[in-house]
């Protein structure tokens, strides 16, 4: 029987425990230019003892930029921002993947290039969803412009030339995001998928997207230093699809015959992505619905406790579990799990944007 303290190789990766640090976004890097910065380099040395950490979501171009001061990975100061990060990390004993990112059409035009409209699958504005204006002020979001098809293919490029920064920044691999209701997921999904082109349509069509992107990735790295988020009956955003499940026992199956290291999987309990505290039991489990349609590491995320945790690996339903907001308060979380010792609590007020307090200032045993 497995346990959270035991070793799991990951693609070609040995990690020393199966306690992951997800993705979470805190904008803070420094203006202007997006670029990671000392404050970074500290808050991710300091949570080293993971047995994985995956970056914050990081932008593949300025195109794919939907909130003010989130880092990006398309620029020679973002590039070596981020080397500082990853060899502190190393240095300290761990590994980190970056999460490529492009926010589709969940962003605002003071994001974009010249102005312009984001861009999506389809021109269809996402409900009760908004965002914040390159000057931190809540904005509602607008209805996108539809991609050409010349127009992914150049964003496919754009995911490899971010997986080479990332390669040149010093990551151990990449972490392509098609969740949450960002560009992929939704391309990925027909209540924001309208396209009659070979992007559009069938659920082959539909996943193309993703899929290239994931082989922009290998083609850098490798298919074992690769994984994929998604979040299957994920609401966030205002997604949905009428048959969720033929769609992604689709893309499972894809992603299994690439033989990529993971998947990372977003419980749909955990629908609203950290933006709040709420959490839907009655939600179905993607574990028990698809893990066993992936041949590579299982990594399931949204809404665990230690004890969760502890019963999803001991009785198999994920290989590793991803933590966010408890890293968040708790840099020594593996420690503090071990010996079962007292967390801190988060402070939600500090997520986003601001300084060292609620970022590095968490305190250790």
């Amino acid at each position: 029987m497995n346990t959270l303290f035991d070793e799991i190789k990951i693609g070609s990766l040995t990690l020393p425990n199966r306690i992951i640090m997800a993705p979470l976004t805190r904008m803070r890097s420094e203006q202007p230019g997006n670029i990671p910065q000392a404050l970074n380099t500290e808050y991710y040395k300091q949570r080293s003892s993971a047995g994985l950490i995956i970056s914050e979501a990081t932008q593949i171009t300025q195109q794919g930029q939907g909130y003010p001061a989130t880092p990006g990975i398309h620029s020679k100061e973002q590039l070596e921002g981020w080397k500082d990060v990853t060899s502190a990390v190393h240095q300290n004993g761990g590994r980190m993947f970056l999460q490529l990112w492009h926010v589709g059409r969940v962003s605002h035009r003071s994001h974009q290039p010249n102005g312009e409209l984001p861009v999506s699958a389809s021109a269809i504005l996402p409900k009760n969803s908004g965002t914040m204006s390159s000057d931190w002020k809540p904005v509602a979001l607008e209805s996108p412009r539809a991609l050409l098809i010349e127009e992914i293919q150049k964003i496919v490029q754009d995911f490899k030339n971010a997986a080479e920064n990332a390669l040149a920044a010093g990551f151990d691999g990449v972490e392509v995001h098609g969740a949450n209701g960002y560009l992929l997921d939704q391309f990925l999904q027909d209540g924001s998928n309208k396209r009659d082109d070979a992007y559009g349509g069938s659920i082959e069509n539909r996943a193309r997207f993703l899929l290239e992107a994931v082989s922009a990735a290998e083609s850098v790295f490798g298919k074992d230093r690769v994984g994929v988020r998604l979040s299957p009956y994920g609401t966030f955003n205002d997604m949905s699809d009428t048959d969720p499940i033929a769609l992604f026992n689709y893309v499972f199956d894809q992603l299994s015959k690439k033989q990529i290291a993971y998947v990372h999987v977003i419980e749909p309990r955990a629908s609203s992505a950290g933006g709040s505290d709420s959490s839907n039991q009655d939600a179905p489990s993607t574990s028990s619905l698809f893990k066993s349609r992936f041949n590579g590491a299982f990594i399931s995320a949204g809404g665990y406790t230690y004890d969760l945790a502890k019963e999803a690996v001991e009785n198999n339903s994920a290989d590793a579990v991803a933590f966010g907001r408890l890293f968040i308060a708790n840099p020594d979380l593996v420690e503090r799990f071990k010996i079962c010792a007292e967390l801190n609590k988060y402070d939600r007020k500090t997520f986003y944007g601001g300084n060292e307090h609620g970022y590095t200032d968490y305190p250790f045993l």
